[in-house]
């Protein structure tokens, strides 16, 4: 069978290979500990050295075993065509020669649309990238880069039907070009709404429930201005990467310098018309979309596909049947798309199944030596589940470390904290030990089975939307049930070798099919990869209790419940 490597060089940078039908996929950021993975200046490309190598390793490979390898353009060169000679042989130097010589390049937002299209088992589908940008337009466009891309998608080919384009402002010199960016338009905002020290897009979106989008929202509307066949103009520079010059609203002065001035309802309200706003013109789009293809499925991806909220309302409102989020949606999930290119459409090979899980990674390793405040129960195997169970029906926090690691920024299930769905101060703790604003929310793991029991909605596998939680349950899942009555839901099916058994055994003794599911990291820092990482965080925040395989560590105030797990409600 071939092999094709796909890549990512920007931000989140990161490695995917598919070889045999099976896909291996890392994020660099697990093994440098920087979050996304940030070069140290801006526009400077790195190479996901180490995610690389695991993705060999992983799969038994050399460097010259790989057929082809792919990965999206990211150059904002003008002058620049479809293909980048100059940009592609810069990254072909960061790369071993075997697969420097095979390395060719797409769109950036092309690598995003198939890292959802080619996994959603659909034939036709129209996709939709929104980010904060791509690739080069090309010069007949002067400045621009790809920001709102539709697509026209089937398996023998890739059209592209609608193409934000850039507008001509006047300025102090004369008229120049702007391509302005909902991505941008909603980090701009989001840096006058959330103080330092937060993640400004995740935050906002939290604190918006909190909000009356009507405070602000007239005046917000007047800056997106939404038009014929899908178009959208931001007014300039609400729509660029400037969050210093001053947003007059409500008498005051809105700017990344003084966020931390405003009174938090104020902002709530400023972030609840952001939102409104946002996923008003994401919705125009999309629609336009479904009018131009007539597919019954939209496929979304891009960074702006990180906005649970949004996905929540597309799948209700857009006028498609069905959405698929794609499971990685940032830019780490290029990589994913670029190979799944080349294994496709270069190489003519079967799409790969559709998954229910993206635990595509490393597994974590031997536990290293117990620490100190801990005690160990080893070689646990089946008792695992029903012990850690027993445990969660206390309302203990466990930390729970299974399997390969998952790919892209959800805790699925194999590198989680996992607690009690049923109580607000359970959320409150974990806010504490994260070092999370109180406003922020927590997802559940549902069995997907009894997901619309519990939410209006099924919710998807890669948590990338929200549900309504019905109103009849709310008050037995006050831990997951966010201000204005929804949950980011991860629909866990019947093969997911993370969770699946644990959230079984919970069931049997409370009744309740799910479990509050957050990501095992320390505030600021990326999910955690190795049981040597897992056992210095969960000692560092606290936690009751780590699962790593079968061997379950407790906290020394936290009881043995092997001899009680099996016993049910």
């Amino acid at each position: 069978m071939p092999a094709v490597l796909g890549l990512n060089f920007h931000h989140d940078t990161s490695a995917a290979l598919v070889v045999d039908g099976r896909l291996y996929a890392a994020e660099e950021e697990r093994w440098s500990g920087v979050k996304h993975n940030h070069p140290t200046r801006k526009g400077t490309l790195t190479s996901p050295t180490r995610a690389l190598e695991w993705c060999l390793e992983a799969a038994g490979l050399q460097p010259e075993d790989v057929d082809a390898v792919w990965a999206a353009s990211m150059r904002p060169n003008p002058a620049a065509g479809w293909w980048l000679a100059e940009e592609r042989d810069e990254l072909a130097a960061l790369l071993p020669v075997p697969l420097g010589e095979h390395l060719r390049l797409l769109s950036h937002h092309t690598a995003h649309v198939l890292s959802g299209y080619l996994l959603s088992g659909h034939e036709h589908t129209a996709g939709l990238v929104i980010d904060a940008g791509g690739s080069s337009l090309g010069s007949d466009f002067g400045p621009g880069r790809e920001r709102i891309t539709g697509y026209d998608l089937r398996p023998d080919r890739i059209d592209r039907l609608h193409q934000g384009m850039p507008t001509v402002v006047p300025g102090p010199v004369g008229p120049r070009r702007v391509h302005s960016s909902l991505g941008h338009f909603y980090r701009n905002l989001a840096r006058r709404v959330i103080p330092p020290g937060d993640e400004p897009e995740g935050s906002m979106m939290a604190l918006a429930a909190f909000g009356d989008p009507q405070r602000y929202g007239a005046q917000l509307r007047e800056l997106v201005r939404l038009g014929d066949d899908g178009d959208i103009r931001i007014s300039h520079p609400w729509g660029s990467a400037d969050s210093g010059t001053p947003l007059l609203l409500g008498g005051r002065a809105w700017s990344a310098d003084n966020v931390a001035e405003q009174p938090e309802h104020d902002r709530a309200d400023l972030a609840a018309a952001v939102q409104e706003v946002f996923a008003t013109s994401v919705i125009h789009i999309a629609r336009h979309l479904r009018r131009l293809t007539s597919a019954s499925t939209l496929v979304f991806s891009g960074g702006c596909a990180l906005n649970s909220h949004l996905n929540g309302q597309l799948a209700t409102d857009s006028g498609f049947d069905t959405l698929f989020v794609a499971p990685a949606p940032h830019d780490a999930g290029t990589a994913v798309g670029a190979a799944l290119y080349g294994w496709h459409y270069q190489l003519g090979q079967e799409r790969l199944p559709v998954p229910t899980d993206a635990a595509w990674g490393p597994r974590p390793g031997s536990l290293p030596a117990v620490p100190s405040g801990y005690r160990a129960l080893t070689d646990l195997g089946p008792a695992l589940a029903p012990t850690v169970a027993a445990l969660l029906t206390e309302h203990r926090i466990v930390g729970w470390v299974q399997g390969p690691l998952e790919f892209g920024p959800r805790a699925l299930g194999h590198r989680s904290i996992l607690a009690h769905p049923g109580h607000a101060a359970t959320r409150d703790r974990l806010n504490t030990i994260k070092r999370r604003a109180a406003y922020r929310p927590f997802a559940p793991a549902v069995l997907a089975e009894d997901a619309t029991k519990w939410f209006m909605t099924a919710g998807d596998p890669f948590m990338n939307r929200v549900a309504r939680v019905r109103r009849c349950r709310t008050d037995r899942i006050s831990a997951v049930t966010h201000h204005d009555g929804t949950a980011r839901v991860q629909a866990v099916a019947a093969d997911h070798q993370g969770l699946r058994q644990l959230l079984e055994r919970f069931h049997e003794r409370t009744g309740l099919p799910l479990l509050l599911n957050t990501s095992f990291n320390r505030k600021g820092a990326p999910i955690l990869r190795t049981a040597e990482q897992a056992v210095a965080a969960a000692a560092d925040l606290g936690l009751d209790a780590l699962a790593v395989g079968d061997t379950l560590l407790l906290a020394e105030d936290v009881p043995d419940r092997r001899a009680t797990a099996l016993r049910t409600r």
